[in-house]
């Protein structure tokens, strides 16, 4: 046995980590945390102290076995998990559940996983710091008690099955809130000015007027002051200027610039970073911090000196602005700087670009930029254009890069061709266009968590969580709204005449960003209505400064926690017990046949609109379509869900119906359920376009072929083409021809997926009765009648073949034979 065990949370650092370690070390990964709070209980006592109630999970019990085992034949123990609160407590669940002796146990810590770093870190070695450890513990338990106690509130108040929430709950009322605002706007039309001039050498002079006018006959008389005009430069400037690099990556603004310039999401920039953190190519991922080490600052010199010149190396230290930083690493940066670029795969290589590029950047000189603002003149107003336009003297970080910006419409200053004053321009035309003013822009994942960096809500290891949690709970959606069309004025002078014409533009688009759900407003209008506290801002700022007090063990957790439960648990209580009940319920006004009552809410499975109060014994109920909302429905698009089901007529002696349901608009024929194509409107539905969606659905699941007997058809779904045999999706990569698949090529689709895929059916040999597929909780297990094999996650599931299940299956449950032999031993034993 090796004399030395190091530990880490997962495989890929501990597979990085070996290579600098010599024979004397055995690296093993704990899979990240070992214990938790118990899932079906809430795990704390409250009477005493709070004190935590932790257990290792089912699926850890073989893991914990084996590591305690090692730890005992080892000389020394090295716990080197992740250098922040979670793994400080990972750290500490080690050590507890291992019972390790603290004389043989060493706590480590680096931000990067270099050869160098691992070294200087087995050199420095700590104990474990028990203040990150009960700053961790008070957000873990307090997360707990808010949502084991608001969330059976919400069942009985609002819907069963919901849960609420600290920091989730927040976030989901910040973008509620935002979308209030943009509900309750009202867009407000102006006219802006723009001309186009030729300057004496021949080149455009494109301008601006600096002032709108408020209506059509306003800008229309302002185009005719112009009609035979003349002119000309009237003042120019020119104004030296420079632009600063942005500092290193922090975690946030490493997802803000991820997003605007990878379009990728929060979660899966996160997922990208952690294997480049565990590949030992970046430095830790999960930071508040903008400093970059001495080292890292002469490599960065050193680098950009080499490839662009000593002139454009400015070293540069930067300090963290973000509200309640607390994290003691380094910004995100390349371990390796001499590394431009990864071979490896395509979203981790960009991301890293992305890294390099961001760091280097930071280390290098301003950028030089001459701006000139031009005023162009008329002899017949006193109006004044102006033009404005840069030109870049000396490139300095602008040679690497330049940070994004999240608005969608900013307009980027171009150049000006060489003009003097007094030279007379050739107008070429002006236009006064009908704008509108924007409301303020919904949230996407970036600007959110940007958002709640500012206000100081969460932390870095938060923000992906946070927004993964309030998606996957419903309470908030990714926005498909393509926009609706709008129409606009334009005028024209041009020459002597002036011209109208009208324009459509987009307007209202929100996809891609954060929509509340119906259920989503409801939760949070019913939290900030009665838990006020729990969702103001500033509170919840203020908790997260305590946590930090805490790990700098200038608090105490427990008491921390008395004061809050304090303050909570009464609330709960009240709220419980007078609170009513909340559905959302919007009148729309009177259904013009029965002179009934129009109302939408929130129903059992669902919105809902509903003819009749609540007194009616007679109440007719519709489910809302999924594009509609309770609070912007109006009283048409409500009654009109009440004219469905609707009957078509007849098809090949069966009954054709159009309705909507809690999957959306569907045509029925006979006890086959066809989804409309999206933006297609039920009501709009005739029976010959019926006819050509069963048709169409018909030629779709006709088998293209067969495999061990069962069919297999093909189609296209959300995430593109597809073929499904034996209840399995296969996604068709582009490799294939999806119009002509071969039976070779569906073969070899449906092999490939029995062997990669582990997340459906792994095998399936019907013939046998045998099945292995993976469990909700992670593992795989083989199921034959009423046995059931539960397999370590070690175990490649994939990779196993039937003679080896046969054989599992024989180790579970041994033959009568094998029976009486081993029954007729313990016989002869007991005599």
């Amino acid at each position: 046995m090796a004399k030395n065990l190091v530990i880490v949370e997962s495989p890929a650092k501990a597979k990085t980590i070996e290579k600098f370690l010599g024979k004397d070390f055995q690296v093993e990964s704990s899979y990240g945390h070992i214990a938790d709070l118990p899932s079906k209980e809430i795990g704390v006592d409250i009477e005493n102290n709070f004190k935590p109630k932790y257990e290792v999970s089912s699926d850890k019990k073989a893991l914990v076995k084996k590591l305690k085992d090692l730890s005992k034949s080892a000389e020394t123990v090295w716990l080197a998990s992740d250098e922040d609160r979670e793994g400080e407590a990972i750290a500490w669940h080690l050590a507890e559940e291992l019972k390790l002796d603290q004389n043989k146990t060493k706590r480590i810590v680096f931000h990067e996983i270099t050869k160098t770093a691992i070294q200087k870190a087995i050199e420095n070695p700590r104990g474990i710091d028990y203040n990150l450890v009960n700053a961790q513990q008070a957000r873990r338990v307090l997360d707990r008690l808010v949502g084991y106690e608001l969330s059976p509130v919400l069942w009985k108040k609002v819907k069963g099955g919901l849960s609420a929430g600290r920091v989730q709950s927040v976030s989901v009322r910040l973008i509620v809130e935002r979308e209030r605002e943009i509900q309750n706007f009202k867009a407000v039309a102006s006219y802006s000015i723009s001309a186009e001039f030729t300057n004496e050498a021949g080149k455009v002079v494109k301008a601006k007027l600096n002032k709108n006018f408020s209506t059509k006959e306003e800008a229309q008389a302002f185009l005719e002051k112009n009609i035979g005009a003349e002119f000309k430069v009237g003042d120019l400037e020119t104004k030296p200027t420079k632009k600063s690099p942005a500092a290193p990556f922090t975690t946030s603004t490493l997802q803000q610039e991820a997003a605007r310039k990878l379009y990728l999401p929060v979660g899966i920039t996160m997922q990208i970073a952690q294997r480049l953190y565990e590949a030992g190519l970046i430095t830790y991922m999960r930071t508040d911090s903008v400093n970059l080490s001495q080292e890292a600052m002469s490599a960065a010199q050193a680098e950009i000196t080499s490839y662009y010149g000593k002139e454009y190396s400015k070293p540069r230290n930067y300090n963290t602005k973000s509200k309640g930083a607390q994290e003691a690493h380094e910004a995100i940066r390349p371990t390796d700087l001499s590394r431009h670029t990864v071979d490896i795969d395509r979203d981790q290589a960009r991301l890293y670009d992305l890294i390099w590029k961001r760091t280097i950047a930071s280390q290098m000189s301003d950028a030089e930029l001459e701006r000139t603002n031009v005023k162009i003149e008329a002899n017949k107003h006193n109006e004044n254009f102006t033009a404005t336009g840069e030109v870049i003297k000396f490139e300095g970080f602008l040679k690497v890069y330049l940070e994004g910006n999240d608005d969608d419409e900013e307009e980027q200053e171009g150049m000006l061709p060489a003009l003097k004053v007094n030279e007379i321009l050739k107008n070429n035309f002006i236009t006064a266009t009908e704008r509108f003013s924007r409301p303020p822009s919904r949230y996407t994942e970036a600007s959110l968590v940007k958002k709640l960096e500012e206000l100081g809500i969460g932390r870095p290891s938060t923000y992906a969580p946070t927004i993964s949690t309030i998606i996957n709970r419903n309470y908030v959606e990714k926005g498909s709204f393509e926009g609706s069309e709008r129409k606009y004025q334009q005028l024209i002078l041009k020459g002597n005449e002036i011209k109208s014409e009208t324009l459509k533009e987009n307007t209202g688009s929100d996809k891609g960003k954060l929509v509340p759900t119906d259920i989503g407003g409801i939760v949070n209008d019913f939290l900030v209505k009665n838990f006020e506290t729990i969702l103001d801002y500033n509170f919840t700022a203020k908790v997260e400064q305590d946590f930090d007090e805490i790990a700098e063990g200038k608090e105490d957790w427990s008491k921390m926690m008395k004061d809050f439960y304090n303050h909570f648990h009464p609330i709960v209580n009240k709220v419980e017990t007078t609170a009513e009940r909340e559905t959302g319920e919007r009148i729309l006004g009177v259904d013009p046949k029965s002179g009934k009552q129009v109302s939408v809410r929130l129903g059992r499975y669902g919105a809902m609109a509903q003819i009749g109060n609540q007194e009616d014994e007679e109440k007719q109920f519709a489910s809302l379509r999924a594009e509609q909302n309770i609070s912007t429905i109006t009283l048409e698009e409500a009654l009109n869900l009440f004219l469905l089901p609707k009957i078509l007529g007849n098809y090949k002696d069966e009954e054709i119906e159009v309705s909507n349901g809690r999957f959306g608009p569907y045509v029925r024929f006979g006890k086959q359920f066809i989804s409309l194509p999206k933006g297609e409107d039920p009501l709009d539905v005739t029976l010959e376009r019926a006819k050509e969606l069963i048709l169409e659905k018909e030629q779709a699941d006709a088998p293209i072929a067969e495999y061990e007997g069962m069919p297999v058809q093909k189609g296209v779904g959300r995430f593109g083409p597809f073929i499904k045999w034996n209840g399995m999706f296969i996604n068709v990569n582009k490799k294939y021809n999806f119009d002509k698949l071969s039976n070779a090529d569906v073969v070899e689709l449906i092999q490939e997926k029995i062997q990669k895929d582990i997340d459906k059916v792994i095998h399936n040999w019907e013939s046998e009765g045998i099945k292995v597929e993976k469990a909700r909780w992670g593992k795989s297990v083989i199921l034959k009648g009423k046995i059931k094999i539960e397999l370590s996650k070690e175990v490649d599931a994939a990779a196993l073949t039937l003679e080896k299940v046969k054989e599992l299956i024989e180790q579970k449950a041994p033959t009568k034979k094998t029976a009486t032999k081993t029954t007729a031993k313990k016989t002869t034993k007991k005599k």
